[in-house]
């Protein structure tokens, strides 16, 4: 069982969540989200259980109801130099900045919130138990999706469109066979283990 999770009773909620902490390619992109108390978006859940074309649907619904909305990012460099945590909480950070509602409160996807203007709430598996951190993490998983999508055309020997820069045997394959490119994550072993095998 998830611990109890008691919803703020204010009215300004924003919802956060990330998509990009586990790949070897790319920024880590968040998104901050505002919903009214009475929105008609149906269907929101955990990104990661959707499909393509339904996440496309919600995203667009979410941003027309939304109060508010905010995509956050953190590139390759600063997760080389920081580190993927710090990075991710540092693009969260900038997600609920960019938002033109100041929200009363943030609800974060996880276990651990960054540091706000406003108080914050840790909600493990909140991405399928808040509906802000729902149309949240849709909104991230879409957005950098879509960057995978373009950064597959530009490098199509790596097959970014299918793995969405993910260590998957095709991906490691790949990066042995042709190198890697300035969006890979240095600081990732799975990389840093091809770079030194390679020097």
């Amino acid at each position: 069982m998830h611990p109890e999770f008691q919803r703020p009773n204010v009215q300004l909620i924003c919802g956060v969540d990330e998509v990009g902490r586990g790949p070897l390619v790319g920024a880590v992109v968040t998104a901050a989200v505002i919903l009214p108390s009475h929105h008609s978006i149906v269907g929101l859940a955990d990104s990661k259980k959707l499909t393509h074309s339904k996440r496309l649907k919600l995203a667009s619904e979410i941003k027309a109801q939304a109060l508010s909305w905010a995509l956050g990012r953190a590139e390759v460099a600063e997760i080389d130099q920081l580190n993927i945590l710090h990075a991710t909480m540092l693009a969260m950070q900038r997600a609920v900045d960019a938002l033109s509602i100041e929200p009363e409160w943030v609800l974060v996807d996880g276990n651990r919130c960054p540091e706000f203007a406003m108080p914050a709430t840790a909600v493990v598996k909140g991405d399928s138990r808040v509906a802000e951190i729902s149309a949240a993490s849709i909104l991230a998983k879409v957005a950098r999706d879509a960057e995978m999508e373009q950064l597959d055309i530009a490098y199509p020997q790596f097959g970014f469109a299918s793995h969405k820069g993910y260590p998957t045997a095709q991906h490691l394959a790949a990066i042995r066979q042709h190198g890697i490119i300035a969006e890979h994550r240095r600081s990732f072993k799975p990389v840093q283990q091809i770079i030194l095998a390679s020097a």
